[in-house]
């Protein structure tokens, strides 16, 4: 009895401290060193910051400016293949956007498109963090239909 008793005040420790309000983090990789050890910046994930970073004009502009600016690759067009592709960038302090990552491909000309268009936005209006600017990860689709 003492033994559940004791993974129960556990249990009940764990819940309690589990949501204090710290934000949370995660590494995304920044390419290699010269001596080839990897490197990594540590960002924080959308969700868990103050105020979420944001395209200039909303979610709508930011479909607008992805249909304006993505190309359907001819071949991928030519044999229907179609999808969404997912990716991850992170907003940087500046509103800039880098670490651009395709997390769920669909076809190569397809992901390397997404990849383009996500990496030519303009500034976006930071994370912030307790009013601090910060850098944050998102993850966006960019959809590729006939």
């Amino acid at each position: 009895m003492n033994r559940y008793l004791s993974i129960l005040i556990i249990a009940v420790a764990m819940i309690m401290t589990a949501n204090t309000g710290e934000s949370q983090t995660c590494r995304v990789s920044a390419g290699r060193s010269m001596d080839g050890m990897a490197n990594y910046i540590e960002v924080y994930e959308y969700d868990f910051v103050t105020d979420k970073p944001s395209f200039p004009g909303g979610d709508r502009l930011l479909l607008s400016y992805i249909n304006k600016t993505r190309s359907y690759p001819e071949q991928a067009y030519k044999k229907g293949i179609q999808g969404k592709v997912v990716c991850s960038f992170v907003v940087n302090r500046d509103g800039s956007i880098s670490h651009v990552r395709v997390l769920r491909g669909v076809e190569p000309s397809l992901n390397r498109e997404a990849v383009r268009v996500l990496k030519g936005m303009p500034l976006w209006n930071p994370g912030r963090l307790d009013g601090t600017a910060v850098p944050v990860r998102v993850v966006r689709t960019v959809a590729f239909r006939k």
